[in-house]
């Protein structure tokens, strides 16, 4: 089973180097790494190019954004499976591709996602939360509720079949793509116990109260474009979770 994966950045010379190497330092042996680069100006390609034709493919020009980005690289991979690692996310550990595999080998599932933990900007071992979605079903998704998109992995068939990122959405494009598939489409999905990815807090969805706002209504819009009944204020309710989330801290 070969896993493609995809890093998108713009000007992301602080971290896109941990990133790489995280993925570089993968034990399973059939990765695909696809890098899409939003023509950066600073000294990110030349951190890119300097790891050669370990890189399977990059492409460095301008884009409509990060989802457009995105979907530029699940239309280049070829991998039976895939997965987006941003720049600024890097893997938990070396195993986490053998885990992914091996779960998609084990149970024929359609999609997995599993545990992500936020660390502090500077101090990589400062856990600020933990996120898992153990308990998370499809039909939460009325709430605003999720798993987390660094750690959901998707067939490639599943893009093929029933479409890719909504560009529509300037934030949650991720919430539309995993309704779609989730919800909508009726995708198989499994729980992956352990904890894949490490996410540096700071990233478009975290980015204080606009933010907020803007994410939560793009969330109410992607339901009533697919069909699924909610409101903006039960999409709000959703925060008293996200509390046991700061609780649970490893």
């Amino acid at each position: 089973m070969k896993i493609s994966i995809i890093t998108v950045c713009y000007n992301a010379e602080k971290y896109i180097r941990t990133c790489i190497d995280s993925i570089m330092a993968q034990t399973y042996p059939d990765i695909e790494y696809i890098i899409i680069d939003g023509l950066s100006k600073d000294s990110t390609m030349d951190i890119v190019q300097g790891y050669g034709n370990r890189i399977s493919k990059c492409v460095s020009e301008k884009d409509k954004g990060l989802y457009d980005a995105m979907n530029k690289g699940v239309k280049l991979a070829t991998g039976d499976v895939i997965g987006i690692l941003n720049a600024d996310d890097f893997f938990a550990d070396n195993d986490v591709l053998q885990k992914v595999a091996d779960a998609f080998t084990q149970n024929s599932t359609d999609t997995l996602y599993a545990d992500l933990v936020y660390v502090h900007e500077d101090n990589l071992d400062k856990v600020t939360r933990f996120f898992s979605p153990k308990k998370f079903v499809p039909t939460q998704m009325s709430q605003g509720l999720m798993p987390p998109h660094p750690t959901f992995y998707v067939k490639r068939a599943c893009y093929e079949k029933f479409g890719y990122f909504d560009t529509q959405y300037r934030i949650c494009a991720d919430f539309d793509l995993i309704l779609r598939f989730l919800l909508i489409n009726k995708c198989s999905y499994q729980y992956l116990p352990h904890t894949i990815v490490k996410m540096r807090t700071g990233g478009a969805s975290t980015q204080g109260l606009k933010s907020t706002i803007k994410i939560n209504q793009e969330m109410r819009d992607s339901c009533r474009k697919n069909g699924v009944k909610t409101s903006l204020l039960y999409i709000y309710t959703k925060y008293f979770s996200k509390v046991f989330q700061l609780i649970r801290k490893k």
